[in-house]
């Protein structure tokens, strides 16, 4: 009987436990949506000749952006018809990118390191979708 008593009394305890009710409070997020067109010229080759780097500079990343926000980077070779979210691979290219405070980098490497990376021929559209607290 006693054994009987200890397993419901258990039963009730665990039973009881697990009803934790909490209320959590979100605040909204808010999006700014930055688009440049980026000019073959802007394309920088690495001293190593492995990696073309173009820098568009967006005033609204900041530090707090950069630790508590998040950054999305689209492409586009169509003139905005269509985007592609980086990092991707394209025929052996690599395409990637930083955030740092006031701007993104964008990088085209060699997806193998055999071969210097192709430098874009043409103006190339880029979506820079910041996703944060308030702007």
């Amino acid at each position: 009987m006693k054994k009987f008593t200890i397993l419901m009394l258990c039963i009730v305890t665990l039973g009881l436990a697990s009803c934790k009710k909490e209320t959590l409070v979100q605040t909204p997020n808010t999006i700014l949506t930055v688009v440049r067109d980026v000019p073959t010229s802007a394309w920088a080759l690495s001293n190593d000749g492995k990696t073309y780097t173009a820098e568009i500079s967006v005033a609204d990343i900041d530090q707090y952006h950069i630790d508590n926000e998040g950054t999305l980077v689209y492409i586009s070779y169509n003139n905005g018809a269509s985007y592609i979210a980086l990092p991707f691979v394209y025929n052996i290219d690599a395409f990637s990118y930083e955030v740092y405070r006031g701007g993104v980098a964008i990088d085209v490497q060699s997806a193998d390191f055999q071969l210097q990376p192709r430098r874009p021929t043409s103006s190339v559209r880029v979506k820079i979708v910041l996703v944060g607290n308030d702007f």
